[in-house]
């Protein structure tokens, strides 16, 4: 099981850059030896838990075909208190560490014009990374020069890309949404930068919750990144690592045939304790399993909430903003109870 190790040093912690993980018990150094992949076992899981052709091989939806009328039909009765809950992080307007290219609003008027009384601003944000909320298309991650699917790299371009663009899900997202509270499970607020989330985690939560995560799912893993920035403050990612699923996840996250993955930081732990391979989790599910993305969601109220009516599903809606040729989108997931 995952622990919270903040009585130890970032450096005892863990290595970065290497797949070596300092563990607090055997239970968790025989989890990591269980789990411990490589390139090799990543491209064989890559073949495994493919998805490419399922959906025929002009497919641009992936595993959001899993949502079918009938899946939209039985999320909707998740409806029953008509409570409300972003998933989106308000936009992060401040320069940090962790957020390089901050939300920008600029205001083009503000309503004191002699003949013109409307406030107007201009949005700009780069969402890719680490701090804003957002949507990864199928688009958005090559792996030898080939995208899910079997698409080529030349289908994007300095106009765009051609195929798995984030116009493609135009629809939106409408299904059951699931947490998967790991630090709750462990009554703890967050997870250290660097903790592994393994299968064996994901099974207690079900054991736990008596939930099961079923096809056509959109599954949200928190680690409580958002609390522990709340109260340490912002780190540095790319030397501090943060915490996620371990690549050995995939193919549980596959025998359950979720839709999409969704997570408070990147869904991957990292360092990713995989060397050649920084995002392992993400390259399984966008190239090989067609599994959309949801990055830097806020699941701190989601989190109280579910633990209040002790309920840890939901309909989950959600709308990316349609641009032809988009890697992705930021946008706001709704829970409703």
């Amino acid at each position: 099981m995952v622990k919270n190790t903040n009585c130890l040093p970032s450096s005892t912690r863990w290595m970065l850059g290497l797949t070596v993980f300092v563990c607090w018990n055997a239970a968790d150094v025989v989890a990591q030896e269980r789990h411990t992949m490589t390139v090799v076992d990543v491209e064989r899981q890559i073949t495994d838990l493919s998805n490419w052709g399922r959906w025929g091989k002009n497919d641009q939806k992936g595993a959001l075909n899993l949502i079918t009328p009938g899946k939209r039909i039985e999320a909707a009765r998740q409806v029953k208190d008509g409570i409300c809950v972003s998933l989106a992080r308000v936009a992060e307007e401040k320069q940090e560490v962790d957020n390089p290219n901050p939300f920008i609003q600029q205001m083009l008027a503000v309503g004191r014009d002699v003949g013109s009384p409307w406030a107007l601003d201009n949005y700009s944000v780069s969402y890719h990374g680490y701090a804003h909320t957002h949507m990864d298309a199928l688009c958005h991650l090559f792996y030898r020069d080939h995208l899910y699917n079997g698409y080529t790299q030349d289908t994007v371009t300095e106009d765009g890309a051609s195929r798995l663009s984030i116009h493609s899900q135009q629809e939106g997202v409408f299904t059951r949404g699931v947490l998967i509270d790991v630090p709750r499970m462990q009554g703890i607020d967050y997870l250290d930068p660097g903790t592994a989330i393994f299968p064996e985690d994901l099974d207690a939560w079900e054991e736990k919750t008596g939930i099961r995560v079923a096809s056509g799912d959109v599954v949200f893993i928190r680690t409580g990144r958002w609390a522990r920035r709340d109260a340490l403050g912002p780190w540095d990612i790319n030397k501090e690592g943060l915490a996620g699923l371990h690549a050995s996840c995939a193919a549980w996250l596959k025998t359950r045939d979720v839709a999409m993955l969704g997570s408070d930081s990147a869904s991957d732990v990292i360092p990713s304790q995989i060397n050649g391979i920084t995002h392992p989790v993400h390259l399984l599910m966008l190239h090989a399993m067609g599994v959309h993305i949801f990055d830097n969601c806020d699941l701190e109220e989601l989190g109280r909430v579910t633990e209040r009516l002790n309920r840890w599903e939901f309909l989950l809606t959600a709308s990316p903003i349609p641009v032809k040729g988009g890697t992705g989108s930021p946008l706001n997931p709704i829970a409703t109870f």
